[in-house]
């Protein structure tokens, strides 16, 4: 596994006009892309861990640095009060439309990578599942997959921009997203053919990060079979 190096299309004063990404390749060294998206503790063992299964699944797969303009590198848990608080931090100071462009331009360099031989698609978790939904209305991904992304609720107005498939998996009990934010996302997302959503019955957020307080196996287990047959179909 290597990083991938990334120019920007808007410098940061602070660090430049480039960042990193982790980049893991498929058994085979080439397949369609992926950007995955991390959540809010950087790209931290939970996200390499993700983005070399992936790659076991045949995917290349690069998962950028989005909290670079803050402080590049980020590496943290969710196992610690202080993480946690540093987590946030992180959040709060977090720049969407700058997040977005610089995904874009992660998603660019998968096309033009030696290794990528077709499709690029992105999936994210948390806050990552924000941006993965804003990447299939705002971008030129082919697939998209949202893990209980944060916030949707308030970015219905962009849902005529996914013109690509978007599959979604919503948390029932999702303390970061009550149950009238979830009748909201699914409402307002109904006419769109290109969304599918499924919703896990007494599941919190993040219950597909093993390891994590809300991890669930069983649910897990089926958000990603259903992610990996929705790529199979759609990144081919």
């Amino acid at each position: 596994m290597s990083e991938l190096k990334i120019a920007a299309k808007t410098a940061s004063p602070q660090f430049g006009k480039e960042f990193g990404a982790y980049l893991a390749l498929p058994p085979g060294g080439k397949g369609p892309g992926l950007v995955l998206i991390q959540e809010i503790f950087g790209v931290n063992q939970v996200m390499r861990d993700l983005a070399d299964g992936y790659a076991r699944q045949g995917y290349v797969v690069a998962c950028p640095d989005i909290f670079w303009r803050q402080e590049p590198g980020i590496q943290i848990t969710d196992k610690t009060d202080a993480e946690w608080a540093r987590a946030f931090e992180l959040f709060k100071g977090f720049d969407f439309a700058l997040g977005v462009e610089d995904l874009a331009a992660t998603l660019d360099a998968l096309r033009k990578h030696p290794a990528v031989t077709g499709k690029v698609g992105a999936v994210g978790y948390c806050l990552g599942g924000n941006l993965a939904y804003q990447m299939a209305a705002r971008s030129s991904a082919d697939a998209a997959v949202s893990y209980y992304g944060v916030g949707l609720d308030g970015l219905l107005d962009i849902a005529g921009g996914i013109k690509k498939p978007l599959l979604m998996h919503i948390a029932e009990k999702d303390g970061f997203v009550p149950p009238e934010a979830q009748a909201k996302i699914k409402a307002g997302l109904a006419g769109n053919a290109n969304v599918t959503i499924h919703v896990y019955a007494g599941q919190d957020h993040a219950f597909a990060r093993e390891g994590g307080k809300h991890w669930n196996a069983d649910a897990a287990k089926l958000a990603n079979a259903r992610t990996a047959e929705f790529f199979k179909t759609n990144l081919a």
